[in-house]
């Protein structure tokens, strides 16, 4: 008789876990509150228009390549990517800033403005390549060991430095600056503590690439969920996981509104939640120390109905005093029929956000709304839907309405969440909270390495 196990969450990482364990033997259950899989990479339909509701860009193709052959997938053939081109720009008060995929042309523009900068900025994308060529194998094991530190020794400096030091270094001009730390915006972080390896970032739009889905992020989970029907995943939409129970020490099951699905592992989807809400009961230990880590707020979000013609780049940040909001215009890269979709999206401190309440929330969406910037060059703009914190922490079940902790450097040192829980047998978990880093390709291979840790236990 094959193992049971029960996957909690059906986002790009539960996905990923339940069509590899699925595909490997094991009898899998896959059990998603909400009515559609995807989790916070899923899509938003309104007025005929189909949205993005979660990730900006595809930093990662090789991740993702090496999850989806994992899983028995041909990515180029079954989810097109386009490269972007023209990746994105950082317009300030004073200047604007674009990040092109040709590192020579984003260089050459960069020395037109501030002479000497162009050859600083080669400088930090070669440092960046030979960097991340050294450490990315440790992208795709559970637990780097001894082998795989002492491989990327050279980086001992990199892994213990800050994002703020490493960019402070490179000479780069202030404007230079804030364009490729606006990540750290978006990832609610402060360069003083955001991890260095943001930094490499250059050397990825650069090297392997920007990418784009050309049916949309959540053509991603929409795929894995195909073939998890294909593999045999009985799959449950619309079935919320009160709990994950377990006895002495090792998981029973989880509780559902029919009762108590047995299984002799759980591997969950839902972060620093599979601790703090659902595993009754988790350490007091681990849930004082996981209640103390700062969240990662969602932001808020006006969908649109656009019409005019759309101008590259495809993100277009803006930044000043009142922080940072973006415009994501995927027609830039997709071209279609007007109106078209688009987002304009602001990221919103997580304590700051618990403060407003959904109305603050609200006003703050509507204030954005009210600003210029944004619809230069455009004949028409309809808001077709909207969500702020509160509403997202409701559809998807969000622990105090925040999407994971905060990616610090500290926390990407101390590993982040471990794929095979150290405090309760037979318990899992994938996703954006146990790999270093929030990229849909990332949360794409936890899942993968999740489900084999199941497999090395359960044989």
């Amino acid at each position: 008789m094959s193992r049971r196990v029960v996957v909690v969450g059906a986002g790009v990482g539960g996905l990923a876990a339940a069509l590899r364990l699925a595909r490997t033997g094991f009898s899998v259950r896959l059990l998603e509150a909400r009515g559609e899989p995807g989790g916070l990479a899923s899509g938003v339909e309104a007025e005929g228009l189909s949205f993005d509701g979660g990730p900006y860009i595809l930093l990662d193709r090789p991740g993702l390549e090496w999850a989806f052959a994992a899983l028995g997938i041909d990515l180029a053939g079954r989810l097109p990517l386009r490269r972007l081109l023209d990746v994105y720009e950082v317009a300030s008060p004073e200047h604007v800033v674009r990040i092109q995929a040709d590192a020579e042309a984003t260089a050459e523009r960069f020395e037109a403005a501030w002479p000497g900068s162009g050859a600083r900025y080669r400088r930090l994308v070669e440092w960046g390549r030979a960097a991340h060529a050294r450490l990315a194998p440790a992208l795709l094991v559970s637990r780097p060991g001894l082998g795989a530190a002492l491989r990327a020794w050279r980086e001992a400096p990199l892994l213990l430095s800050s994002l703020s030091r490493v960019l402070a270094r490179t000479g780069l001009p202030s404007p230079v600056l804030d364009a490729l730390a606006v990540w750290t915006h978006v990832a609610g972080q402060d360069r003083a503590h955001a991890p260095a390896f943001m930094a490499l970032l250059p050397a990825l739009i650069h090297g392997p690439g920007a990418y784009y889905p050309e049916r949309g992020f959540d053509s991603v989970p929409r795929t894995l969920f195909e073939e998890c029907r294909v593999a045999g995943v009985e799959v449950g939409l619309g079935a919320p996981v009160r709990a994950i129970r377990g006895a002495g020490g090792r998981v029973l099951g989880v509780e559902t509104e029919a009762g108590l699905v047995e299984a002799d592992a759980v591997v969950s989807d839902a972060g620093v939640a599979t601790y703090l809400d659902l595993l009754a009961p988790a350490p007091a230990v681990l849930r004082e120390r996981l209640s103390r880590l700062p969240l990662q707020s969602p932001g808020v979000c006006a969908y649109l109905a656009v019409r005019g013609r759309p101008r590259p780049p495809y993100l277009r940040f803006r930044l000043d005093p009142r922080g940072c909001r973006v415009f994501v215009a995927p027609r830039v890269v997709v071209p279609g029929p007007e109106p078209w979709p688009a987002r304009l999206i602001a990221p919103l401190d997580h304590a700051l956000a618990a403060r407003l309440g959904r109305a603050g929330q609200e006003e703050h969406l509507g204030r954005l709304l009210e600003e210029t910037w944004w619809r230069e060059g455009l004949d028409g703009v309809e808001v077709v839907a909207r969500r702020v914190p509160a509403t997202w922490g409701r559809e998807f079940r969000l622990h105090r309405d925040a999407m994971n902790p905060v990616m610090t450097a500290r926390l990407m040192r101390a590993g982040r969440l471990a794929h095979r829980s150290p405090f309760v047998r037979g318990l899992y978990l994938c996703g954006s909270a146990t790999h270093p880093g929030q990229w849909v390709s990332f949360c794409a291979v936890s899942g993968v390495l999740a489900a084999d840790q199941v497999r090395r236990d359960l044989g």
